[in-house]
């Protein structure tokens, strides 16, 4: 079977749980303060706060940013719910805006046209998805965020590694969050890391994440149990030496896609824009012309996984209806009944990925 995702774990990762778990010291601590220096030296920012899963991270990211009620975040309405969920969190409002159809990440132009229309002060920030290992265009998105004094929160859940102009993703905003969920570009087992420019944001964030607190017993905000363990900080530091490695060889299984799928007129492969480094957390082509259902039946026949990510717009989520606004979705909801996700993760072999164009390009003949 050639499954969606396979954790690359090896002799180094369970050498390093074994060694935390023999001194003693498994809830957070040392370890932990290394991850978090390690991993934020990695993407190009001066403070991490680690945390339990990429979720916390955002939340800890918009409360140590001041995002809180009433608040409204632009942000987009393709991608998991646990963006738009942070903001609700805070009892800010997510204001939706479309996506670019060839990228899938916020379509910049409406967004700035929709703050030249509608900016009033209670629109605070920006939550930006880096979808599926592509970057949004950072430097545009930062001239508009500039333009309207805004803040920038980066959600780096699926782009660990990825560039803009040889700038990783995750060192352009206020603050950027990373998930370390099992089937991420690396993982933690389960974890997340909240990134900061400013030494006082990223103290509060570490507070809010340790309940408060400021002695032992001393607390001095509202905090929440977020902390990140020693063990899963030990699983990412090894995981963290072999991320650019990992990320080569979704890279090479992306390029034999984008080869052997470039004549099949029912398949359009996902593209990478000049000056951009895709990670490939997901490899997502847009299906036309052809029922998703048949397609998926077809690989599992064949013994192929696959994946709809996303099946529908963030916006159908009866649950936000009163919520959140919807600036516009017609983009998102359309590609939602196309997109298939397509096995890309590094321990795939190149005959694995081969077998897989081979029997989508049945649907050509």
């Amino acid at each position: 079977m050639i499954n969606m995702a396979k954790p690359e774990m090896g002799e180094e990762e369970i050498n390093a749980v074994v060694d935390v778990m023999k001194s003693g010291m498994i809830a957070t601590g040392a370890v932990v303060a290394d991850f978090e220096q390690k991993f934020a030296d990695y993407i190009g920012m001066p403070f991490g706060a680690a945390s339990c899963n990429g979720t916390t991270a955002l939340h800890i990211a918009l409360l140590a940013l001041g995002i809180g009620e009433g608040d409204r975040v632009l942000t987009t309405p393709f991608t998991f719910i646990a963006s738009s969920n942070s903001i609700l969190f805070n009892r800010s409002v997510p204001v939706f805006v479309d996506i670019d159809p060839q990228t899938f990440t916020l379509d910049l132009d409406k967004l700035e046209a929709y703050l030249e229309s509608n900016y009033d002060e209670s629109i605070k920030a920006i939550m930006v998805v880096h979808i599926f290992g592509l970057a949004c265009d950072m430097n545009r998105l930062q001239q508009i965020a500039k333009k309207y004094s805004l803040k920038v929160i980066e959600d780096c859940a699926q782009s660990h590694g990825a560039l803009v102009n040889e700038q990783k993703a995750g060192s352009f905003g206020d603050a950027s969050c990373f998930s370390f969920y099992p089937t991420k570009n690396m993982t933690t087992s389960e974890g997340g890391i909240t990134l900061f420019k400013d030494e006082s944001v990223a103290a509060l964030g570490r507070k809010y994440l340790n309940h408060g607190r400021v002695d032992q017993y001393e607390h001095d905000v509202l905090g929440y149990n977020y902390r990140m363990t020693n063990i899963a900080a030990a699983i990412g530091l090894e995981q963290l030496k072999k991320l650019d490695g990992m990320n080569d060889v979704r890279r090479r299984n992306a390029a034999i896609y984008d080869k052997e799928l470039s004549g099949n007129p029912y398949i359009k492969t996902p593209i990478e824009p000049n000056g951009f480094k895709h990670v490939y957390h997901q490899y997502t082509v847009v299906l036309e012309g052809v029922e998703r259902a048949e397609v998926q039946a077809l690989l599992a026949e064949n013994q192929i996984g696959s994946a709809i990510v996303y099946p529908f717009s963030i916006t159908e989520q009866v649950f936000y209806n009163d919520k959140s606004v919807n600036v516009g979705d017609e983009n998102a909801r359309a590609l939602s009944r196309k997109v298939l996700s397509l096995p890309v993760h590094p321990a795939l072999t190149e005959e694995n990925v081969l077998k897989v164009c081979s029997v989508l390009n049945t649907l050509a003949k």
